[in-house]
This record gives C-alpha cells, structure tokens and sequence, in this order.
C-alpha cells in the first residue's frame, strides 16, 4: 500500500485575507501580457465579490503600439502610436473603475543601479520575450527579497514564456513561504527561481532572430494566433486556484498547442 503524501505547496497567507488590495506587478503588454491584463481583471473584480480585497495591478512596458499589434494583440487600430501600458490600462480603469497604474518603462534597474520602489509587489507576472528580461527580473526580485517585514512585500513569480506554438508558465516563491502543519499532505516552502531550474533551457531555446515584426501576417510566423491566449487562460488559473484552493499541487505546465498536449509540473 502507498502511503506516500502528495506534495503541495500552501498559498501565503496573507494573500488569503489581506488588508489592502494585493499588489500585482505585470511585466509585458504584449500578445500575453494584454491577455493576462484582461485576466486579472477578472479575477480582480471576483476576487471582491467573494469578500477579498482584490488586485492592484501595475503594468510595465516601454513599447508603443503598432499595426503588427493589432489583431494577435489586445489593441485598437485607433491606438496606434500610444504605449500599450497607458492604452491598456486606461481602458482598464474605465471599464472597471480600478485605479490601476502604468509604467512606460523597462523593469530594470536605473543607470545608477539602483531598484525603484515601485519594483516591490506581492506578486509579479512576467510575459517578457527574451531570456536576458527574465534573468534581469530575476536579480531585482532576489534583492527586493532581502527586505522583509515591508508593505508589499514580495511572495510570488508567475512567468509566461512561448515560442510559435509551444509555450510554458511557471510558477515561484520569493523566498520561503511559511506552510502550516499537514497531517495529510507533504508541505512544500520554496518553489525554485524559473531561471535558476529552466534557465539553461531558456537559453538554447531562445529564438536567434529578435527583430520586430512589421505586419501580423510577419509577426504569425514567429507566435501562433492562439498560443497567447491558451497560455493566459491556463497560467491565470494556476493563480487563480492560489486564491481559491489557498493550495497548489502544480508549479506550472508545458504547453504544445500544435498538437493539443499540455503536462502539468508537481511542486515536489
């Protein structure tokens, strides 16, 4: 007979049952981060229904919006020219009357190497298109960690990542997150930095060609029509079921929308 407990990791519970609203940093208004800004919405305004303090989510992008956006991306033909962060977000603000906030640039450090306060949230999403993005969100998540006992203090890495029809989102804690006592289950802490468990693996499979695309019919050759979507649907429900389960067995999945199969990732 199997006795062996599954492996679960608990969600922080300060998430659970906050005082103030959850602050969400989301990297990327592209082809997913668009999608996921929708998805947070969602769960923002569900989130409040259910008696639960909800989101504040702020948007980082330093892109404008182009006609090659239009169609695989959340954006008007009439937005062109602005920055997706303020487009999207805007347009957030008036549909739900949230109070939600744009940064029209990278998430980086400055030239001085210093870290913005505004680097600091509970939780931070990342839907980047290059490895060098994740590893630089990486190093800043690492040192905001170090400062505990602080408003918005950092629990949570969600990354997004895809290629034309393949993609995964994982799934990490900043630091150790304190479990409760579980006869039934086999508690799990710490979920490892996606760049330090995937990293070699994000580095060979990073496209050579970075060039922009000028069209969608361009940009379809790099990023199936679809796999944004999939990816954010799927990858908002693992968050989503942090809230609602205040549990996870899964850290994530990979996702091959090419022929259907997507494998989910155990915590242990």
């Amino acid at each position: 007979m199997n006795t062996e407990k599954t492996a679960v990791h608990f969600t922080d519970n300060y998430l659970l049952n906050p005082t103030n609203p959850i602050s969400v940093n989301l990297i990327g208004a592209g082809g997913t981060g668009s999608k996921v800004l929708t998805a947070l919405m969602e769960m923002n305004y569900s989130l409040i229904e259910l008696g639960h303090a909800g989101l504040q989510v702020r948007l980082w992008d330093d892109d404008v919006i182009t006609s090659a956006n239009l169609g695989r991306q959340r954006f008007a033909e009439s937005e062109t020219g602005l920055y997706k962060s303020v487009a999207l977000i805007n347009r957030c603000n008036r549909w739900a009357g949230t109070n939600w906030k744009a940064e029209t640039v990278k998430f980086e450090k400055d030239k001085f190497g210093k870290i913005s306060e505004k680097a600091r949230a509970s939780i931070t999403i990342t839907c980047v298109d290059n490895v060098q993005a994740r590893f630089g969100v990486a190093e800043i998540l690492k040192e905001t960690s170090h400062r505990r006992n602080y408003q918005d203090e950092p629990k949570y890495w969600l990354d997004f990542g895809n290629s034309q029809d393949t993609g995964q989102v994982l799934l990490s804690t900043i630091g150790e997150i304190k479990q409760p006592n579980s006869e039934k289950y086999q508690t799990v802490a710490s979920l490892p930095f996606v760049t330090d468990e995937f990293g070699e693996l994000f580095k060979q499979s990073e496209q050579k060609d970075n060039t922009p695309s000028c069209s969608l019919a361009e940009a379809l050759e790099h990023q199936d029509l679809f796999i944004n979507s999939s990816l954010t649907q799927m990858g908002c429900s693992l968050l989503w079921n942090l809230f609602r389960r205040g549990m996870t067995e899964y850290k994530g999945f990979f996702h091959n929308l090419k022929d259907f199969r997507t494998h989910p990732i155990k915590v242990a």
